[in-house]
């Protein structure tokens, strides 16, 4: 047992150096975007690479981690032919450079010839690799580090959610509902981990008829636009089945996105540049957030915060949101409520209450019914709205919320 103690004492030493390591790349990063499925074979490390090229060709400097370790395709979707080479920093390695201002890491790049070889893997294994990649790796100053994580909600993404702690998702799908009831575990697994989704991409959304043009809903129709809209989430873009992309995907080519007539390639970038101005409006309601957490209430802005904002009325929620003289506000803590206090606003004029709710720090408003304008002005600042909940107390609604058991139905709009 003598002899075991150093060892002990060894590992526990190197774990907290290696989180040393992490927090101060993850520093030097700005956005962290993990790009997620519920079901394999719906494009996700397609979409993952596609959107680190077109960050990379707008300009912004881009890292691409492949934490798929038992599939890899990323380094064969950008045709990446380097290997990984020590760093100028002793005991870290230099990612791969896929354009100046893109670099990729990828298991597949460490195996050499042996890419063929199946990665069998446990869990403590996969969990330690990934942290590597990240403690191990020379990055560099990065505007997005763009990860992508297998099918699924296990290891892989769990890690990514528990090491990177402000990483952000974007969960992708296709039409069905095999696909979309898959997606639908992802959603929840970002909402209990405390992961802000983005939005949702539909890929496959249907194929042109190279013939007469007309469009062929092979996979049914507008299945991620109602899912979004049920789950009160963004819809990115809807992805249409091309020829072209996928030839060029099978001989690591990025040609298709030269084309800017290409309808894969319209849309696309249409959706990263609705990702980029999701990332800046949540960066804006992050800073508003703690600047007025900091001067009006005085309490220190915490991981896990959340501000539930309820129009209340005898206790209850009220359906009269635009005419409501009082809403509770309620805080709660890693998924716990820990504060409720009741406010006034200003003025009833329209358009006023919800731009006082932004400035008042709210992220979820929960109403009964909610015109509109007002509806439209808080999703704007990022304030994530929920109509056509029962009038019931606030603490019960921020409970059944936070449980996911909070069941809304038609907003019904008090004018």
């Amino acid at each position: 047992m003598a002899k075991e103690k150093p060892n002990s004492e060894s590992r526990k030493d190197a774990h907290k150096l290696q989180d040393l390591e992490i927090e101060h790349t993850l520093k030097q990063i700005k956005n962290k975007i993990l790009v997620m499925s519920g079901k394999g074979g719906v494009g996700k490390s397609s979409v993952a690479a596609y959107i680190s090229v077109v960050l990379a060709r707008k300009g912004y400097k881009v890292g691409l981690m492949d934490v798929d370790l038992h599939g890899p395709s990323i380094p064969r979707l950008l045709g990446l032919k380097g290997t990984i080479e020590p760093g100028a920093i002793p005991g870290k390695a230099g990612p791969v450079r896929y354009m100046p201002n893109m670099e990729v890491i990828s298991i597949e790049s460490l195996m050499g010839e042996k890419k063929d070889v199946a990665t069998i893997w446990r869990g403590p294994l996969k969990i330690g690799v990934i942290k590597q990649f990240i403690s191990d790796i020379e990055w560099s100053d990065l505007d997005f580090l763009i990860i992508d994580s297998p099918p699924g909600t296990g290891d892989e993404p769990l890690t990514v959610a528990q090491t990177i702690p402000d990483a952000m998702a974007v969960v992708v799908t296709t039409p069905q509902e095999i696909s979309l009831a898959d997606v639908r575990k992802s959603i929840n697994f970002c909402r209990q981990v405390n992961m802000h989704i983005l939005g949702l991409v539909e890929n496959m959304s249907g194929l042109q008829c190279p013939y007469c043009g007309k469009l062929i809903n092979i996979f049914k129709k507008n299945g991620g636009s109602i899912t979004a809209q049920k789950e009160r989430l963004k819809l990115l873009g809807a992805l249409p089945l091309q020829p072209e992309v996928v030839n060029d995907g099978d001989i690591g080519s990025m040609k298709f996105l030269d084309n800017d007539q290409l309808p894969f390639t319209m849309e696309f970038n249409k959706m990263v540049d609705e990702i980029i101005k999701s990332v800046e409006n949540r960066k804006k309601v992050s800073l508003k957030s703690k600047k007025v957490n900091a001067s009006d209430t005085g309490k220190k802005v915490m991981k896990g915060v959340k501000v539930f904002v309820i129009p209340v009325s005898d206790g209850k929620l009220s359906s009269h949101f635009g005419h409501c003289e009082q809403f509770a506000f309620v805080e709660t803590e890693n998924g716990r409520i820990m504060d409720k206090y009741e406010k006034t606003p200003p003025s009833r004029d329209p358009g006023v209450i919800p731009v006082w709710m932004y400035e008042q720090g709210a992220d979820v408003v929960i109403a009964g019914g909610i015109g509109d304008r007002a509806e439209q002005l808080l999703r704007e600042k990022g304030v994530e709205v929920i109509s056509g909940a029962p009038m019931d107390a606030p603490e019960l609604l921020v409970n059944q919320y936070l449980a996911d058991t909070l069941i809304s139905g038609n907003n019904i709009c008090d004018h």
